[in-house]
């Protein structure tokens, strides 16, 4: 390794180090809290719950949404990217299966190690494992990875991980294969090499390639969008039917080979998902555990009422993940419409956020905590988020109202804000705090399974949007550039810019960090630039919540893997009994 990769890499391990250290992060991140206190909901937290799974029965899914997407080209949302990358398909390199700091290792998948970096991190080159096959039999190429990134950048396949479009020479402009035009900086000089080639140095290559941009897709199965509802499997299990917004049933691939694959132990004979169950339905025939239900997970966290009686039974507290996700939620405004292109107006919604209210709505201190920063803790030193804003927890609405009068809005305005049916509560805070500085908020609610399309078209969403950004690895450099660069926000399937936040000052800086050869520099600038954005206040940052799973009592293997943000790991988890489970 040159200087650069190797000073990069060791800011890595320290910042990963770092990371499995933080106090509590969840679908959002950590909260500046001053000193620890115990937190009952994270009893569980790193533990893997009934034991060792045995071999066999069928593991059910209790959903209350569809997936937001399965095609690999476009799933980066980090429940889907589990159920995905664990189950359907493999990528060049993945997480270990393990609770805590064991599962932030990385680890070769279709590639024989992490890859190889040259030209000074500029060239990443992998080599295949010989003999993976897809769910017909037929071998798994180098090229198949080739297709799979290049239909990444298709119009038609929006909303995935653009790690590829950020760093390969010639992705902008391009548009995918889909004219027959290929990108020259992806070599494949036979069926097991692919070649990487990037316009600026990126030592942490590897851990891109844990995302499904960079698993198999061959292009004889390519439907275009259609592949969406049926992805070819290169993993252990297979598709056999899914009914949108009703069921998905998974069954093995028999031509997936264990030998090649020291993560996924594939442990049920069928995996069923069941979608669309609404309220509380999940949370009670969880607690419950009857019939087939105590072979069952949830998908979806603990709804807000379902948690006092999840934590004052021991029985079934003991059946409780709650592991940290290290995101950050926050109320994101659209700064490139009025009345928000006004900064003062902007700070007037940071003034007035009532965060210890938006606690509350999301199930309460034990599962939940205020967020005074956009990264999440588990990229500050010292695990915490500064409170570079100096903003009371519950808000100052007068402050707010000031700031709206130096705006010319001594009256206040009306918005419309878009929250996902699962955080209604949560929005119904927001409203109450902004409208007692005098914003007039209209509440929008979405399915979860539709939720990042809605906002992501940014021609007619809603001025607000409360949603969060979890880093894809534990760097400053996943985490801001992602969520307020302006040069990689899209009319249609925008993913991490929701404030439409255009400044250049910002845009610049993070250009001079990333081209920093000294890893440490790296992390304090990127630290300190989250400070410089929260004051030009594109976003509000309110929560930062624990991923609360319930499992069923014939549940084995499973626990919150905190490189999914602390979904369950699908990698590992089976039945204590499958004879017990539903057939």
């Amino acid at each position: 390794m040159n200087k650069r990769t190797r000073t990069l890499a060791t800011a890595l391990v320290s910042t990963l180090s770092l990371a499995l250290t933080a106090c509590s992060t969840g679908p959002s991140g950590e909260g500046s809290r001053g000193p620890e206190r115990k937190n009952p909901a994270a009893a569980n937290a790193g533990a893997v719950l009934g034991g060792t799974p045995q071999k066999g029965g069928t593991l059910t899914v209790l959903s209350n949404q569809d997936f937001t997407h399965l095609d690999p080209a476009r799933n980066w949302v980090m429940p889907d990217m589990d159920f995905g990358t664990r189950l359907l398909y493999r990528t060049l390199v993945t997480y270990k299966a393990g609770p805590g700091a064991e599962g932030s290792e990385l680890v070769p998948d279709l590639a024989e190690d992490l890859g190889t970096p040259s030209n000074g991190a500029k060239t990443w080159t992998f080599r295949l494992k010989a003999g993976l096959k897809y769910e017909d039999g037929t071998p798994i190429t180098a090229q198949d990875i080739k297709h799979n990134v290049e239909r990444s950048f298709s119009p038609d396949l929006p909303g995935g991980p653009d790690y590829a479009a950020r760093y390969l020479v010639g992705g902008k402009g391009y548009q995918g294969p889909g004219q027959g035009k290929h990108l020259d900086s992806i070599r494949t000089p036979d069926a097991r090499t692919i070649v990487f080639e990037l316009h600026t140095p990126f030592a942490e290559f590897p851990f891109a390639a844990t995302l499904p941009t960079f698993a198999p897709v061959p292009p004889k199965q390519d439907k275009g969008p259609q592949y969406d509802s049926r992805p070819f499997s290169s993993g252990p299990y297979k598709i056999e039917s899914y009914a949108r917004d009703k069921q998905m049933v998974l069954v093995r691939n028999t031509h997936w080979d264990p030998k090649s694959d020291t993560v996924r132990k594939a442990y049920p004979d069928r995996i069923v998902v069941t979608m669309g169950l609404k309220g509380t339905q999940i949370d009670d025939r969880l607690i419950a555990s009857s019939g087939g239900d105590a072979s069952a997970v949830s998908w979806a966290q603990l709804r807000p009422e379902s948690i006092s009686k999840v934590l004052t039974k021991a029985d079934v507290k003991a059946r409780l993940l709650a592991e940290s996700s290290s995101c950050t939620e926050m109320l994101q405004m659209h700064t490139g419409r009025a009345p928000f292109t006004d900064l003062k107006v902007r700070q007037a919604v940071q003034w007035a956020l009532d965060r210890e209210a938006i606690v509350t709505a999301a199930g309460g201190p034990a599962v939940t905590d205020a967020s005074s920063a956009a990264m999440p803790g588990s990229l500050f030193t010292g695990g915490k988020q500064p409170d570079t804003l100096g903003i009371p927890l519950a808000g100052d609405p007068e402050k707010a109202r000031k700031l709206l009068e130096e705006a010319g809005k001594p009256d206040g305005f009306s918005t419309g804000l878009t929250v996902s049916t699962g955080d209604k509560a949560i929005g119904e805070a927001i409203q109450q705090s902004l409208g007692k500085a005098g914003i007039e908020v209209t509440i929008e609610t979405v399915d979860p399974s539709a939720f990042y399309d809605t906002i992501g078209d940014t021609r007619n969403r809603t001025d607000l949007v409360y949603t969060g950004w979890c880093p894809d690895y534990p760097s400053g450099s996943t985490f801001l550039p992602f969520v307020f660069d302006a040069r990689f926000i899209k009319e249609k399937g925008n993913t991490g810019n929701q404030s439409l936040f255009k400044d250049d000052a910002t845009m610049k800086r993070m250009d001079e960090i990333a081209a920093m050869s000294d890893g440490d520099a790296a992390n304090k600038a990127w630290q300190e630039l989250d400070g410089r954005i929260l004051a030009k206040a594109p976003v509000a940052p309110a929560a930062s919540k624990r991923r609360t799973l319930l499992v069923g009592t014939n549940v084995a293997g499973a626990y919150g893997h905190t490189s999914w943000g602390g979904q369950i790991d699908y990698a590992t988890v089976g039945l204590k009994d499958p004879s017990k489970s539903a057939n």
